[in-house]
C-alpha cells in the first residue's frame, strides 16, 4: 500500500506558495460526508493557512462523486484560481464502484485538459470505510491537507 507508515499531511510549508492572491472553489460530495466533511475542513484550514482568505473560498455541495465533474466544471466558470474536488467512494458488493470511479477519474482529467484553471483530484477510492477514516484525518493523515497544497502549487503556474 503506497500510503503504508506514510502521513498526507505532512509537507515542508516553505515549499506552498502564499495564497494571498488566489480564490479555490472547492466542490464536496454529500455522500460518505463521515469521510467528505473531515477532508473538506482539512483543505480549507490548509488554504487559510498559506493566506487564502475566507472570502476567496467558496464551496460547493453536489450529492455524490459523480457530480463532482459538473460542480467542478461550473466552479471552473466563475473565475477561480483552482477547484479541489473531494469525494469518496467505497467499495461495495457490484461494479458500481469500478464504474464510478473511472467516471470520476476520467471526468476530471477531461476538465484539466481543456480549460486552464486546475482541478485538484482529492476523491479517495477506498476498499473499505476504515481506509477512508484513515486518510481523512487517521493514521495516514488528511488527504484534503494534501489537495489544498497541490491548489496552491498549481494557481502559481498561472501567475
Amino acid at each position: 500500500m503506497a500510503t503504508a507508515n506514510s502521513n498526507l499531511s505532512v509537507y515542508d510549508p516553505s515549499e506552498v506558495p502564499s495564497g494571498s492572491d488566489y480564490t479555490i472553489a472547492i466542490v464536496v460530495s454529500e455522500w460518505n460526508s463521515q469521510v467528505t466533511e473531515p477532508l473538506f475542513k482539512g483543505a480549507y484550514d490548509t488554504l487559510i493557512k498559506h493566506g487564502v482568505l475566507i472570502s476567496n473560498i467558496s464551496r460547493i455541495n453536489v450529492p455524490g462523486s459523480f457530480e463532482l465533474i459538473y460542480g467542478a466544471k461550473h466552479a471552473q466558470n466563475t473565475g477561480v484560481d483552482a477547484v479541489v474536488v473531494i469525494g469518496s467512494v467505497i467499495q461495495g458488493e457490484t461494479k458500481h464502484f469500478d464504474f464510478v470511479c473511472q467516471g470520476v477519474v476520467q471526468g476530471i482529467k477531461d476538465l484539466n485538459i481543456k480549460s486552464d484553471i486546475p482541478v485538484i483530484f482529492c476523491v479517495l477510492t477506498d476498499n473499505n470505510l476504515q481506509q477512508a477514516l484513515d486518510r481523512s484525518g487517521g493514521k495516514h493523515g488528511n488527504k484534503g491537507v494534501e489537495a489544498a497544497v497541490a491548489a496552491l502549487k498549481m494557481a502559481s503556474l498561472s501567475k
